[in-house]
C-alpha cells in the first residue's frame, strides 16, 4: 500500500473579529497517499480554496494540524507547488523567464542553480507543455491556455512532491480545457515520480476524468470520499459512454442536489 503523503487531523479553522467569528473549516480528517490524484468538489462556498490554502501553508489553521510526511506544516515548503486560476505570471517576463525564476528562487537556500541551468529547465519544461517556441513570449502575447500552460511547467519545474491546483482550468474555454486536461494526466502519468495531486474544481466531468478519489466537500467539512474506480488511461468520449461513469456522476449531482440537507454536516469524513 502507498504511503501517506498528506494527513490531516482534526483540522478547524476560523475567522475572528471583535463581534463576530465564522468556522470556514471544522473537524476536517483526510489522509492522501503518495501518487495520488485527489479532487475537491462541492458546492460554492463550502471551504474547498480554504483547504487548499491551509495546505499551501498560507493559512494557519485555529486547531488541529497539517502534515506533509510526517513533518507538522507551518508555512510554504519546496515539496509543494501551486497552480491558480489566474495563471499569476509575472508580465514583464518571457514564458521562460517566469519558469527559471520560480525554479531558482524555490531552491534557494536548499540548491543552487545558475541562470544557465534554470533556463534550460525552463525549456525543457515549456517544450512539455507544447510551448516550444514560445519561450521568449511574454504573458500579454499568449492566450489564457498558453498561460495557464507556463504556469503548469513552472510548477513541475520547481519538480515538488505535491501538486495543489485551484480550479486552474475554470477560467478557460471548453475546447482548451480538455486539452489541458489530458496533458495535465499525460504528465501526471509520465513522471517517474509520480507527483500527489491535490485538484480543486467545480466541474463534475472534470473530477470523475481526472480523479483517483473525489473529496465532495460541504460547507465547513468533508461529506464523502469517493473512489472513481474507472481505469487508466481514460479517454473521455468513452468514458462517458461507460455505465460505471453514468452511475458516479449520477451520485455526486444527487450529493451537490442535496446541498441544502447537507449544510449542517460538519464532521470529517471517514476514509
Amino acid at each position: 500500500m502507498s504511503e501517506t503523503v498528506i494527513k490531516i487531523e482534526d483540522l478547524s479553522l476560523a475567522y475572528e473579529t471583535e463581534k463576530t467569528r465564522f468556522e470556514a473549516l471544522k473537524n476536517i480528517n483526510l489522509e492522501i497517499k503518495k501518487g495520488e490524484f485527489v479532487c475537491l468538489i462541492g458546492p460554492s462556498g463550502c471551504g474547498k480554496s480554504t483547504l487548499l490554502g491551509v495546505l499551501e501553508g498560507l493559512l494557519e489553521p485555529t486547531s488541529g494540524k497539517v502534515y506533509i510526511e510526517d513533518r507538522e506544516v507551518h508555512g510554504p515548503g519546496s515539496e509543494r507547488a501551486v497552480v491558480f486560476q489566474n495563471y499569476s505570471l509575472f508580465p514583464w517576463m518571457t514564458a521562460k523567464k517566469n519558469v527559471s525564476f520560480a525554479l531558482r528562487e524555490s531552491k534557494r537556500g536548499i540548491q543552487k542553480i545558475s541562470k544557465k541551468d534554470a533556463n534550460k529547465i525552463a525549456e525543457e519544461y515549456l517544450e512539455k507543455v507544447g510551448l516550444a517556441g514560445y519561450e521568449n513570449k511574454q504573458p500579454g502575447e499568449l492566450s489564457g491556455g498558453m498561460q495557464q500552460r507556463v504556469a503548469i511547467a513552472r510548477a513541475l519545474a520547481c519538480n515538488p512532491e505535491i501538486l495543489l491546483m485551484d480550479e486552474p482550468f475554470g477560467a478557460i474555454d471548453a475546447k482548451t480545457r480538455e486539452v489541458l486536461q489530458q496533458l495535465l494526466l499525460k504528465l501526471w502519468a509520465e513522471d517517474e515520480n509520480k507527483k500527489t495531486i491535490v485538484f480543486v474544481t467545480h466541474d463534475l466531468e472534470e473530477a470523475i476524468f481526472l480523479a483517483d478519489r473525489i473529496v465532495f466537500m460541504v460547507p465547513k467539512g468533508i461529506h464523502s470520499v469517493i473512489d472513481v474506480n474507472l481505469e487508466r488511461p481514460r479517454d473521455k468520449e468513452k468514458l462517458m459512454l461507460s455505465d460505471k461513469y453514468r452511475t458516479l456522476r449520477s451520485r455526486l449531482v444527487k450529493l451537490f442536489n442535496n446541498e441544502e440537507d447537507n449544510s449542517e454536516f460538519i464532521g470529517g469524513a471517514g476514509i
